[in-house]
This record gives C-alpha cells, sequence and structure tokens, in this order.
C-alpha cells in the first residue's frame, strides 16, 4: 500500500527488495526534476527555500486530490475550492472581524472537515454508480458553486471582497540574499510537514486508515467484508477539504489568496502534474513531486534565461516569467508520462476505465420510419427548427444575434468534444487549446496575408489538425485520466506561451475587418455572422453524419467501446485514434477562425483558461453521444453566462450540471431523444392495437 511516508521496518525485520526497488521507481520522477532543476536553472539558497514553501503548499492539494482519486477513481477539480469556502471565512474572521489568527485558523479548520463531509454526503455520493466521467464532471460544477459561496461569505460582515493577505501570530524576520523571509514563511515549512507526516500516520497506524486504504483497493470487495465504504468516503472527502484548507491558509501568509482564473489554474496544473507524476495512487510520489515541481517552478521564474545544449550547438532562451510556468509543466508530465511504463496494477488499469459515458442514440426501427405519423413529425420538426434558425435575427436586437451567432460558433467547438470523447472516448479536457490556434491562424490569414474566409477556414482547420495529431500522439500510450491532464497541460501551455505575443510577434493583435465572402457575400453584419456561422455548422453536421454512418465512424465507436476488441477485428487503432484528433482539431479550429471574426480580432481572453473546462462541461451535460447534445449543451453553456447578473452566473450554472448530471446522466440531448422513443412507442402501441 502506498502512502506518504516509508514506514521504518522493525529491528532484524528484512526488508523486501521489491518495496525498496518500487520506492525507489516511484519517487525517480522527484529526483530526476530536481537534478534538472539544479543543472539548469539553479537557484541561490534563499529561492530554493522559496521552491521549497510552493512544493509544500501544493503537495497538501495534490495528497488531498490523491486521497480522493483512490476513494472515487477520479479527478477532483473541486480541490482547491474546497479550501477556498473555509479560508475566505477564517481571512474573513482576522481581517474583517478582528478575531486572532489561531481562533481564526481552529474555526477554518472545523468549517473545511464539515463542509467536506456536507459535500460527499449531498453531492459526491448521489453519482457512486455513475461514470467516472460524469462524476468528474460534477467537481467542475460543484467548484463553481463552492466558488460562489466564497464570495457570499465576506457579505458576512457587509462587505463584498476580503484583504488577501494576513500576518502570523509572531514576528520573525530573516534575509538569505535577496530574499527575506517572514513567519508566515517558517509557519508552511513547520506546519505542512507535519500534516503529511499526520496523514501518513493516519493510513498508516489507525484502524480508520487501513480500512481507508483497503476500500480504495477495491470499494465493492471492501463493502463485502463489512468495510462501511460510504462512511469512509466521507472520511476522505473530510481530510481532502482539510488538507485543500490548510494549503490555501498558509499561501495566504505568503502570497496571498489565490483568487483569479490565471492563479488558480496555475496552482491547479501544478497539483495534477504532482499527481500524474506519482501515477495517481502513490502518495509519497505524489508529495515528492510537488516539492520537486516546486522548485522547478521557481527556477523558471527566478532564472532570466535557460541555456540548451553545448558549445555551437547552443541556444538561449528568455525566461524569468510566470507565464513559462504552464508550458513547463506541461513539458514534465508529457515526458513522464511517456518514459513510464504502463502500470499493471488495478488501481493504474481503472484510469481509463468507466470514462467514456456516451449512450448511443438508437436509430428509428425500419418499420415504424413508413408511419405517417412519424414522417409528419420528422418532417414538420425539421421545418419547424429551420425555420426558427433561419428567422432568428428578425426577432432580435444586434446584440442578442451576436451572441446566437456566438453559441452556433461554440455548438461546432463542442462537436469536436463530441467527436473525440463521445464517439472514440480520447478525453480531452484542453480543446480550448485547439480553438486558440484556430483562431491565431484564421485571423493571420486573414489581415495579415489578405486571404478569402474561405480560405482562411480551412487552412486554420488544418492548422489546428496537424498540433492535434501532436497533441495527440501521446495518446498511443495514455488514456483516460492520464490524456484529460496531458491535454488540459497543452491548452493551458499554448494559451500562456505559445499564443502570447510577449513571446511571439506574429500573433496578431490589430482589429480584423469582414470583407466580402468570396468578393460577393457580404456578411458584416450581426445577421451576416450569425448566417454565416449557421451555415458552416450545417455543413459541419452533414459531414459528421457521414463519417458517423461510414466504417470509419463505426471503428471510432469500437474504439470506445473496446480498444483491444476492436484491434483483434482488425480496425487500426494508431490510425484511427490519430484521425479522431485531427478531425476534432479541424473542428475546433475552425470554430476558433469563426470566433476570431466574430469578435473582429484574437485575443487570449476568448480562450482563457477556464473554458476549456467550462466546454468540456457543456458537452457532458448537454449529451456526448449525439449531435443534437452540442447544440444543447451551448446553448446552456452560453446562456446562463449571458442573461443571469453578475456572480448568480457561477450558482446557475454550477446547480444546472449537478442537477442534469444527476436526473438525466444522458444528458439534454439524451432527454430529447428518451422523448422521441416515448413517442414511437406510442405510434407502435397504436400500429398493433390497430391489427
Amino acid at each position: 500500500m502506498s502512502s506518504v511516508g516509508v514506514a521504518v521496518p522493525a529491528a532484524g525485520r528484512r526488508v523486501d527488495p521489491a518495496v525498496l526497488v518500487g520506492a525507489a521507481r516511484s519517487l525517480a520522477p522527484a529526483a530526476a526534476i530536481v537534478v534538472v532543476q539544479q543543472l539548469l536553472l539553479p537557484l541561490p539558497a534563499g529561492q530554493v527555500v522559496v521552491g521549497l514553501v510552493l512544493g509544500l503548499l501544493t503537495a497538501l492539494l495534490a495528497l488531498g486530490m490523491a486521497l480522493v482519486y483512490r476513494a472515487n477513481r477520479i479527478l477532483n477539480f473541486a480541490q482547491g475550492d474546497l479550501g477556498l469556502v473555509p479560508t475566505t471565512l477564517a481571512v474573513s474572521l482576522v481581517n474583517l472581524g478582528g478575531l486572532a489568527y489561531l481562533p481564526a485558523l481552529g474555526v477554518g479548520a472545523v468549517a473545511a472537515v464539515a463542509l467536506g463531509a456536507v459535500v460527499e454526503l449531498a453531492v459526491i455520493r448521489r453519482f457512486f454508480r455513475a461514470p467516472r466521467m460524469i462524476l468528474t464532471v460534477a467537481t467542475i460544477g460543484l467548484s463553481q458553486l463552492l466558488a460562489f459561496l466564497a464570495l457570499l461569505v465576506p457579505r458576512l460582515w457587509d462587505e463584498t471582497d476580503v484583504t488577501q493577505r494576513i500576518d502570523a501570530p509572531f514576528g520573525w524576520r530573516l534575509t538569505m540574499g535577496s530574499q527575506v523571509f517572514f513567519a508566515d514563511d517558517v509557519l508552511v515549512l513547520v506546519l505542512a510537514p507535519l500534516a503529511l507526516v499526520a496523514v501518513a500516520v493516519l493510513l498508516r497506524r489507525t484502524d480508520v486508515g487501513v480500512a481507508v486504504r483497503a476500500s480504495a483497493e477495491r470499494a465493492d470487495r471492501a463493502a463485502l467484508l463489512g468495510i462501511p465504504v460510504g462512511r469512509l468516503h466521507t472520511y476522505v472527502w473530510a481530510l481532502a477539504a482539510l488538507l485543500s484548507f490548510l494549503s490555501l491558509f498558509l499561501r495566504a501568509g505568503v502570497f496571498g489568496l489565490p483568487l483569479g482564473p490565471a492563479v488558480g489554474f496555475t496552482v491547479l496544473l501544478s497539483a495534477l502534474a504532482a499527481l500524474t507524476l506519482g501515477r495517481l495512487t502513490h502518495l509519497g510520489a505524489v508529495v515528492a513531486s510537488a516539492v520537486a515541481l516546486g522548485l522547478l517552478e521557481r527556477g523558471v521564474v527566478w532564472n532570466d534565461a535557460l541555456t540548451v545544449g553545448w558549445g555551437p550547438a547552443s541556444f538561449t532562451l528568455g525566461l524569468d516569467s510566470d507565464l513559462l510556468v504552464p508550458p513547463v509543466l506541461g513539458l514534465v508530465i508529457v515526458v513522464a508520462l511517456l518514459v513510464q511504463r504502463p502500470g499493471t496494477s488495478r488501481a493504474e488499469r481503472d484510469t481509463g476505465a468507466s470514462w467514456p459515458a456516451a449512450d448511443e442514440v438508437r436509430p428509428v426501427p425500419q418499420e415504424l420510419r413508413r408511419d405517417l405519423w412519424v414522417r409528419v413529425a420528422h418532417w414538420a420538426g425539421l421545418a419547424a427548427v429551420v425555420g426558427l434558425l433561419l428567422a432568428l435575427p428578425r426577432w432580435l436586437g444586434p446584440g442578442d444575434t451576436l451572441k446566437a451567432g456566438a453559441v452556433v460558433i461554440f455548438t461546432i467547438v463542442l462537436l469536436s468534444i463530441v467527436v473525440l470523447t463521445g464517439w472514440a472516448g480520447q478525453v480531452s479536457l484542453g480543446q480550448m487549446g485547439f480553438v486558440a490556434v484556430g483562431a491565431a491562424v484564421g485571423a493571420k490569414a486573414t489581415a495579415d496575408w489578405g486571404l478569402d474566409l474561405a480560405l482562411a477556414l480551412p487552412l486554420a482547420g488544418l492548422a489546428g489538425a496537424g498540433v492535434a495529431v501532436l497533441v495527440g500522439l501521446p495518446a498511443l500510450r495514455l488514456r483516460g485520466l492520464y490524456l484529460a491532464v496531458t491535454t488540459l497541460a497543452f491548452a493551458l501551455a499554448t494559451t500562456s506561451y505559445f499564443l502570447n505575443r510577449q513571446f511571439w510577434s506574429w500573433v496578431p493583435v490589430q482589429r480584423i475587418g469582414r470583407p466580402p465572402l468570396l468578393g460577393r457575400v457580404g456578411w458584416d453584419s450581426p445577421a451576416g455572422v450569425y448566417h454565416l456561422s449557421l451555415g458552416v455548422l450545417v455543413l459541419v453536421a452533414a459531414g459528421l453524419l457521414g463519417i458517423r454512418r461510414s466504417r470509419t465512424g463505426r471503428a471510432l465507436v469500437a474504439l470506445r467501446e473496446n480498444e483491444q476488441g476492436a484491434q483483434a477485428y482488425g480496425v487500426p487503432v494508431v490510425r484511427v485514434k490519430l484521425f479522431a484528433f485531427a478531425l476534432s482539431g479541424f473542428l475546433a479550429a475552425v470554430a476558433g477562425t469563426l470566433l476570431a471574426h466574430h469578435n473582429q480580432g484574437f485575443s487570449l481572453g476568448l480562450v482563457a483558461p477556464e473554458e476549456n473546462l467550462l466546454v468540456f462541461t457543456a458537452a457532458v451535460v448537454g449529451g456526448l453521444g449525439s449531435m443534437l447534445g452540442a447544440a444543447l449543451g451551448a446553448v446552456f453553456m452560453k446562456g446562463g453566462q449571458w442573461f443571469l447578473p453578475g456572480d448568480w452566473r457561477l450558482v446557475a450554472s454550477a446547480v444546472g450540471v449537478l442537477v442534469v448530471l444527476w436526473v438525466v446522466p444522458g444528458g439534454l440531448g439524451g432527454l430529447v431523444y428518451q422523448v422521441r422513443d416515448a413517442g414511437l412507442r406510442w405510434v407502435a402501441r397504436r400500429r398493433e392495437a390497430g391489427r
């Protein structure tokens, strides 16, 4: 069993060499990162301490995520927000309520434990039997709900905000080189290791810890043996919330609360990187990797340049920017996962199990297609939808028409996720990275190269397809959670570095015009943008429908259902996987080009980090099994953002996600097809009664 620490053998007891080899192998990634950091990005003593502080704070978050993974086999995207609510409460008690540091720490800890237990009982347990993808998306909705609650906490004191910094209860100051350390740094260096050791002792030396480890290996078998699995999961979530609170509370003293999407996603990516380096379940390796990544992150920020190569073949990369941390972390994730051998344990095999969660849409039975009622309903419904979509700009104002055009564009983005995840079973949490590539290339093609949009769209699509194939190469070895983390790291690296004009001068920044399409068709109006986007969507939908009905489409679905079985029947798995990535990247990039022209400019704000999780959530809520689900998901995603005031968008989106996933696991599209099937059953009973 893995734990945070390595148990010391009793006197005279011989240590199994295999245990030592396994421990060394699990800690090897962390050791390799430290060696590379010391050789390429050396740090003075003071900055090493700063890196240790960063690493220990990340270790607390990553350890909580690892515990939740061992219990529920999911990535808990709400891990940071579990601690944000009690941390905001504790910081508010200090800064707004005048409470002393230590009592506020105690109140926050109790609130964190209570919150973790309530979350598990009220939300997570409702999805105990659901596919792991559904539960993971539920944690994304949960994170939005917790973020909304954190915003409400200062209002207990009639304030809308709270000072992000707090001071330690004692004074202390030490200067190491140019770095000055205060008492808050000491608290991190003392309390974080104590918390990690306490978790190790809990898992190793207590009955509850042993039961938690046993249920983590196989929950069903543990339940048959009389272990209260549900209660243990509550303990795990309470402990994860406590670790998250301790991490954020200590961070508030050193760096301030990690408010804001950019900082939050960097912290999340660091925790995910440590989690993947520790193979999700090796808790000691997760902690060691988090500390090593803290040193690496500080090395990237501290050093002005990185020299790669030797002698005449060397070149220098400019560093000294926080924006370089995501691409470096992404590179570490990809290299580590490609170097590591695939795990053979049940826990590691489960990383890809139960993730594909797309219900196939059953076609209308052949004998019912000729029924008069069915034909009338089909053509009348189709005519109504087409008429509504075409006439929509007549009923909406210019601003709302542009919003409708954005819904159409994001429908194409969600269709790219349906192809990759719903059909092929390859989980991608970084789809907005492909959208960003298409937006940048498409804007460059029309604004700087003077190409017609009819040429810019396929050109940007090919660029997106090429990048997607490169990202998909790790998919030949990775599945499930590992692939999801890799794609998310790619998206964050793309938006923070690869398409950032601060580093690359070719990225367009000027305003983009809308010249007539093919020199004849004007579309420089809200209605024109809407109708053009709708036309592209129709072409995309028609092409995807043809692909789905072809042999290639059947091969994609076979790959999702049973990769080994499909390979045994002669399906070229490598080629099909890369085709799925290429097609998905092509569609996302085409949508990106439309999005850039819709907004008449390329901006990283269009593809903000949090959008990656939002579009994936919308695809699952809409339903990964159908193209109709993509449209409904886009309406769900953008409707809440545009038509609800301020912070209430978070709570509406979060509650909507949780309710839909709980009541209709197949998504909104699945609900529509359930209604259709009910109508078909009525027609079948009517025909049977008429005989």
